[in-house]
């Protein structure tokens, strides 16, 4: 009865909107999409710290950070390996980040006969701490403003190819030289699309240990099936420790620990590197990625998963690494279905469109503004446009992105061909290193069936290397033909020279170079579209700019950001969330599925003791900004004190990627309570508990 009351008065709402005249075109969940407004944190709360908004933080929360606060906050914080966040958390180089930023470290530090993943590890002595090579942690330690000197340079060319051209050569120039003066690492970014470009510079430490790590259970408890949801129950957590000459890091820049853990209402900040967000983009470039560029990358995982998955059945002694990969695949999957779900979503639209909308009318209002940015739009259309019309094609020759090694070693080789250069075998050892040879083949099935499904099997490269063969049967062709399935053999074509190289009868290069120059052709004008939309994108950055300055945040760079927020609550699933979840519910979990994987405990936490508080807080969710890159983000309090650790968000905050609201996007902590309780009460790792608490060994 209820359901035909409300689908009639659903009728009469629309009868009456129909006869003001709004057509059914205009109308989304029974709103006016014309009547949608952006709204005012729709770009984000990724805050740089040269410009953090202190008075908005006082206005919102009380509290106005100092410069001395906000640079220790600054150095405390680090960008971990190539992808994660993290922090120092002791006096004595004691880095914090997350498990799954750490889990191939721990798959490279593991001995022969030991299963850390299995059974986690903590080192009971400095002694036993870990070497992990290659891995290094960089610190934020200068903020140079190099806005002016990259765009003079800029607008000294006359194409967009010679802007984007002498764009790149100032920034080389830059980074060079302060590299050379300040002896540290340095990068230009760029913000604003161009707004402005600051230089940071980076001090790198390489010599890093692992120190503690839970069980693979523990540290993704939930597996897939629980990722970007809430509640949680999740010991995200791997710790680590920075050396120098030989000893513990002895730094004056770490968070303390707090015990209290943080309070509802209280002001919490992520500071973190967030990867990539694309907040500032046109409504035009933001059709693009819905209608094109997404989708892509949403078939590439969906194929891939499954080919994956059969190896992990079909090769368990594998299962460490395929594992590794499964869940960056399965990670990735659900970043994409969310951006796609957001880019379809016709009010996120609708706020985009008057956002821009409302920018434009401000650049018009000015004449001095008109001149300059006034066309940008346009612009960034007509080459969006042109894109469109090259992308399948582009799309089918670019397989993928080529995932298999193979294709891969074939395009270089043909690449350096067509120029005139060798392959040297340090690019070739490089590309085989470790090569897996029952990934590779279904990595190389992806490709090719990439490639028929954009460009057809009627293609003259393929057929006329493949002739009528399926895509199963081409694969098979080119395992037992090409010599560049091995290391040895990819050597030995290279040796032949580049001359014999185009004319070389290995399969796999036949058919590469036989739409190379077509391929190459649309690579070119690839780069040109590029171009035209980088240098026009950078005028509305600059117009943006100087229209709200730093009132609003730039898209997020993987560089360090703070992001404010609070403990808040949604409603879900026809209730609401709790704000913290405890360990009671980590059980619930385990029990309610049976004892199965992904919901499987291990003996320790089966048999746990009884010291172990199962109320203490576990996991919460907070109102802060974040995307991936923050994983490994520490929260902390306005006295600097570790509350949580960030590593992941619900589904509802997938769409981050192109807007950020707070009604439903939440972030997902570790409780610093509920890692203290973990590690004091159940791992009895002691020595780690006490250098928590008193910061420092």
């Amino acid at each position: 009865m209820k359901f035909r009351i409300k689908l009639f008065q659903f009728l009469i709402l629309l009868t009456v909107l129909f006869t003001c005249g709004i057509s059914q075109s205009q109308l989304y969940q029974g709103v006016n999409l014309d009547t949608v407004k952006a709204g005012r944190f729709d770009l984000g709360k990724m805050w740089t710290f040269e410009h953090a908004p202190v008075d908005y933080f006082a206005e919102t929360y009380n509290f106005k950070p100092t410069q001395e606060w906000l640079d220790k906050v600054r150095m405390s914080a680090l960008r971990f390996g190539g992808g994660c966040s993290a922090s120092f958390v002791s006096e004595d180089g004691l880095v914090m980040t997350n498990h799954h930023c750490g889990r191939g470290y721990v798959t490279q530090v593991t001995k022969q006969g030991e299963d850390l993943h299995k059974y986690g590890f903590w080192a009971e002595t400095l002694g036993d701490e870990r070497p992990v090579p290659g891995l290094y942690v960089d610190q934020l330690v200068k903020i140079i403003d190099v806005t002016q000197d990259v765009q003079q340079a800029i607008e000294k060319g006359t194409t967009p190819e010679e802007k984007t051209k002498l764009r790149q050569d100032k920034i080389k120039e830059l980074e060079k030289k302060y590299s050379e003066e300040l002896q540290l690492r340095c990068n230009v970014v760029t913000l604003y699309n161009g707004g402005e470009y600051m230089l940071y510079a980076y001090k790198r430490y390489t010599d890093v240990k692992l120190v503690f790590a839970p069980e693979n259970l523990l540290g993704f408890f939930g597996g897939d099936p629980d990722n970007f949801t809430y509640p949680r129950y999740d010991l995200d957590v791997t710790f680590f420790r920075v050396y120098d000459n030989g000893k513990p890091l002895k730094t004056e820049y770490y968070f303390k620990w707090s015990n209290n853990g943080a309070i509802i209402g209280e002001p919490i900040f992520v500071v973190g590197n967030p990867g990539r967000t694309e907040r500032l983009k046109t409504v035009s470039q933001l059709e693009l990625a819905r209608d094109f560029q997404v989708p892509v990358l949403v078939s590439f995982f969906d194929n891939m998963i499954p080919k994956v998955e059969e190896l992990l059945k079909n090769y368990p002694d594998k299962k460490s690494e395929y594992e590794d990969y499964l869940f960056g695949l399965q990670n990735s999957q659900k970043v994409y279905y969310g951006q796609l779900k957001a880019l379809n979503d016709p009010i996120m639209m609708a706020k985009k469109k008057d956002f821009e909308k409302t920018l434009k009318t401000k650049v018009d209002e000015k004449p001095n503004l008109k001149s300059k940015y006034g066309g940008a739009w346009d612009e960034i259309t007509k080459a969006v446009n042109d894109y469109k019309l090259i992308f399948k094609e582009l799309a089918g020759y670019d397989m993928s992105r080529s995932p298999s090694r193979y294709m891969s070693c074939a395009k270089s080789l043909v690449r350096n061909a067509k120029d005139s250069k060798d392959m040297p075998d340090s690019v070739i050892n490089m590309v085989y290193n470790k090569l897996d040879a029952n990934l590779n083949r279904y990595q190389l099935e992806l490709d090719l069936q990439t490639f028929v499904d954009k460009l057809g099997k009627d293609n003259a490269s393929y057929k006329k290397v493949f002739g009528n063969k399926s895509v199963s049967e081409a694969v098979e062709f080119v395992l037992t033909n090409s010599k560049l399935v091995t290391k040895e053999g990819a050597l030995e074509i290279a040796h032949t020279g580049f001359a014999n190289v185009l004319n070389s009868t290995d399969p796999l290069l036949q058919f590469v170079a036989g739409f190379w120059d077509r391929y190459a052709e649309l690579m070119n004008k690839q780069k040109e579209i590029n171009a035209r939309i980088e240098i026009n994108a950078s005028l509305l950055g600059r117009a943006i700019y100087e229209v709200y300055g730093t009132s609003i945040p730039p898209d997020a760079t993987f560089t360090l950001r703070i992001s404010d927020g609070i403990i808040s609550t949604y409603p879900y699933n026809g209730t609401v969330t709790p704000p913290y979840t405890t360990f009671y519910g980590l059980y619930d979990r385990y029990y309610s599925f049976g004892q199965k994987y992904p919901w499987e405990l291990p003996e320790r936490w089966v048999n746990k003791p009884g010291e172990f508080k199962l109320e203490t807080p576990f996991n919460f969710i907070s109102t802060n900004d974040i995307i991936g890159g923050n994983s490994g983000s520490p929260l902390i309090n306005k006295n600097a004190e570790v509350v949580g650790l960030a590593f992941d968000g619900n589904i509802e905050s997938l769409p981050g990627r192109y807007i950020f609201t707070t009604e439903l996007n939440r972030t997902v902590s570790v409780d610093s309570r509920g890692l203290l309780e973990a590690i004091k009460n159940l791992f009895k790792a002691t020595r780690l508990a006490n250098e928590l608490v008193n910061g420092r060994l």
